[in-house]
């Protein structure tokens, strides 16, 4: 079975919407390259997840205290700080391929409009971007954090997750 007959027929429409506007050639090997680039990444976030003390979980209230990490079903990353009076600093980052979207973008007083559930975009009142592609994953602290311990924890699990996405694009698809 190749890697995107391996994908849900959501994810694989995905990776075909990806594949029009990512620069690549427009045929089968390139949607191919795409699906297993998707699969890395899903594996990186699912490893950061483990060893970074986080649980997945399929909902994440918006009026929760803490933060949480997401994957999209496009694989972009959201990171959803711990609220902090009535905001939030929050974070996206595209897959790096996509010419549509913005590749990075935070905002440090961000709003979200509604509970973010897998499988519905995640959408912001006022934040990094208006709405993403619906969540795949989404990942919570396990222990409970001081806000700021918790932020820097989410930046930096962002982070390495993101450097795995770049080597994933240099060494799959590019």
């Amino acid at each position: 079975m190749s890697a995107f007959e391996s994908l849900s027929p959501t994810i694989q429409d995905h990776v075909r919407q990806i594949a029009k506007t990512s620069g690549l050639p427009a045929d089968q090997e390139s949607v191919e390259r795409l699906a297993a680039a998707w699969l890395q990444k899903k594996e990186a976030f699912e490893q950061a997840i483990v060893e970074n003390g986080l649980e997945e979980a399929s909902f994440f209230d918006a009026a929760e205290s803490g933060g949480a990490l997401a994957l999209t079903y496009s694989g972009s990353l959201v990171t959803i700080g711990p609220l902090v009076g009535d905001a939030r600093h929050c974070g996206y980052a595209s897959i790096g391929l996509r010419t549509d979207v913005p590749e990075s973008a935070t905002e440090d007083a961000s709003e979200l409009e509604a509970d973010i559930e897998t499988d519905r975009p995640a959408v912001f009142t006022r934040g990094p971007v208006k709405s993403t592609s619906p969540i795949y994953k989404i990942a919570v602290a396990v222990e409970k954090m001081e806000p700021d311990e918790e932020e820097a924890m989410l930046t930096q699990v962002t982070q390495a997750v993101a450097e795995d996405f770049v080597k994933v694009n240099r060494t799959v698809i590019r």
